[in-house]
């Protein structure tokens, strides 16, 4: 679908289809007013009849109003106008784009860029809109016979009120292009099967950044360079897979050779069967998206090089199965990790810090400005957030405080937990320096407690995004995130010029 921006007055429109927000009680928005005097009060009239009072989401399809240019009007509840915010704005667009999809129009104009948003700028509400239209219309039908074409818009306008105003809009339209893409590109990737996102594939799939964007490197270490480093942790997982481990580095150089970079490093188990600690077989197919930490970071990477932003980036994919097998990890196995430090093994499935903390070593080498790691790493933090925020623990109190600014900015929420060392407590072994999981109690916090422990050299923050990485049920599938989130922060750290 192609998404452009233009600034002109809604009632002189030629289109399929124009969308106009209006607020509970029937209040249309200023540039529904000018299409109902157009119309001679037909809009007006309509909502008096009551199949639509203005609730938040609610949709109104009309067609052919008299007075007016275009084939359908589109009228979408947002709720009281007093309290119609950043959410509700997501939200009403979201409705607006899923019945314009179900619909026969081929092109629309968006009048919802026009609303008063807690006074965001037009470039915010442009790159939002553009993100929630590509989510929205995304199809996970890359292997059916039958792919789903029931799309016929093709064509995508957002209004601009004013004409002084599209500068700041199209910044917002290639900023909104470049994370829909990035988040496109990780649903891609975490939803493919394990039989065929391998760590081989995934490793290919990374390297066509390299090839797509010139200042962007890719290279992946194989089973004998990672025994070289002593990656003992790492490969102690891979060992009951037929495939064979990797560890991809994507590396992007967009500021000065001498800047620091920031580094980024996502879980990519294939697929979590658990180990000799098997997991249930009820929804252990979602196990594939075990590895959506290491699809955010690409993805991220991705928008990255869209955006060409001035600043140096480099992603860490530690990538491998967990799989039971004569080989594999057995409870009570004690496996020594890079740093030296020595992992007495007592869950199999706890096995994504285990392959965290070798890549969170090997990430010393870089002098990093700060490591921030993706992981959909415990059960717990599903239990303790659900699927509204990911769980965010830092060492670091600053980082920890940007990263929850560009959640929230970005729409992609994180919620910051406490990292005190009390918590490390239960994970003291008799038989090593200590046991990769702790007691029932705070899981999620004891997991980051031991990546703590590989991350005292540099600044790092931790995000278990178990709960946001996938929907289930009906709507199975990977949702891409955090890549807004990381997508922000990356432009945060790039100044104002990035401030949409």
């Amino acid at each position: 679908m192609d998404i452009s921006v233009k600034s002109n007055p809604a009632e002189d429109q030629r289109s399929a289809c124009i969308v106009l927000g209006v607020y509970e009680k029937r209040k249309l928005s200023s540039t529904a007013q000018q299409v109902d005097t157009a119309s001679g009060g037909q809009l007006s009239t309509i909502l008096k009849l009551g199949d639509m009072d203005g609730k938040l989401g609610q949709t109104l399809m009309l067609h052919k109003l008299a007075g007016t240019q275009c084939e359908r009007i589109l009228l979408v509840g947002c709720g009281k106008e007093k309290d119609f915010d950043e959410k509700g704005f997501r939200k009403a667009l979201t409705a607006a784009i899923t019945t314009l999809s179900q619909s026969g129009a081929k092109d629309a104009i968006c009048y919802l860029t026009d609303l008063d948003v807690n006074k965001q700028q037009i470039g915010w509400k442009v790159r939002q809109a553009t993100e929630i239209s590509q989510h929205a219309i995304y199809r996970a039908d890359t292997l059916k016979s039958d792919k789903e074409n029931n799309l016929s818009l093709n064509k995508f306008v957002l209004n601009v009120a004013e004409s002084k105003q599209l500068k700041s809009a199209k910044l917002g339209l290639s900023i909104g292009s470049a994370i829909a893409n990035g988040v496109s590109l990780s649903r891609e990737l975490g939803n493919l099967p394990g039989n065929i996102c391998t760590p081989t594939y995934l490793s290919t799939e990374a390297s066509k950044l390299g090839k797509q964007f010139s200042n962007m490197k890719v290279r992946a270490l194989g089973q004998k360079q990672m025994e070289t480093l002593g990656m003992g942790a790492l490969l102690s997982v891979a060992k009951g897979s037929r495939q064979p481990p990797k560890l991809i580095e994507i590396h992007y150089q967009g500021g000065k050779k001498t800047d620091r970079p920031t580094v980024l490093v996502g879980k990519g188990i294939t697929f979590d069967s658990g180990g000799i600690s098997i997991k249930p077989s009820a929804a252990m197919d979602e196990m594939k998206f075990d590895m959506c930490g290491a699809a955010s970071v690409i993805g991220t990477m991705a928008a990255l090089g869209e955006l060409q932003l001035p600043i140096n980036v480099i992603a860490l994919v530690p990538t491998c199965e967990n799989m039971p097998d004569g080989n594999a990890n057995k409870p009570g196995d004690i496996v020594t990790s890079m740093s030296g430090q020595t992992i007495e093994v007592l869950n199999t499935d706890a096995e994504g810090r285990l392959i965290l903390c070798d890549a969170l070593t090997y990430s010393e080498k870089f002098k990093p400005k700060s490591v921030i790691d993706v992981a959909t790493l415990t059960g717990a933090c599903v239990i303790a957030l659900g699927k509204h925020a990911c769980g965010l623990l830092s060492n670091t109190e600053s980082l920890a405080d940007s990263l929850l600014e560009a959640g929230k900015r970005a729409g992609d929420r994180a919620w910051e937990m406490p990292l005190w060392d009390e918590y490390s407590e239960s994970l003291k072994s008799n038989f090593a320096d200590m046991a990769n999981i702790g007691n029932r109690e705070a899981g999620t916090i004891t997991a980051a407690c031991f990546l703590a422990k590989f991350t005292s050299k540099f600044k790092w923050a931790h995000l278990d995004i178990a709960g946001v990485a996938w929907e289930s049920g009906a709507i199975k599938g990977a949702t891409g995130r955090p890549v807004p989130l990381l997508t922000q922060y990356l432009m945060d750290q790039c100044g104002k010029g990035y401030q949409v």
